[in-house]
């Protein structure tokens, strides 16, 4: 355990930070879960809903340190492709 007042800090600091991450993190995946629903059940309206939900958050998760531009990028790439088949193939 941390013996100085600054280490101390550091470990509270680190632990709120882990939590807040965590809770982002759940509402990301959440957000990503309603799309892959929707492309699953081929409802292109209701993914077409979603997606344009999850955008602004995957966004900000980018902006928060979250998650990286690139994974960001391709999770709204796939995304939309999916979509973008839904509507091909219906």
């Amino acid at each position: 355990m941390a013996n100085t007042a600054q280490a101390k800090k550091r470990a509270r600091q680190s632990e709120d930070r882990r939590q807040h991450n965590t809770g982002m993190r759940s509402q990301l995946r959440t957000s990503l879960k309603k799309v892959h629903t929707a492309i699953a059940t081929n409802d292109k309206k209701t993914a077409d809903a979603s997606f344009r939900e999850a955008q602004p958050i995957i966004d900000k998760m980018v902006s928060k340190g979250i998650i990286h531009k690139n994974k960001a990028a391709r999770h709204k790439s796939r995304l939309n492709a999916q979509i973008k088949k839904i509507a091909t193939a219906g």
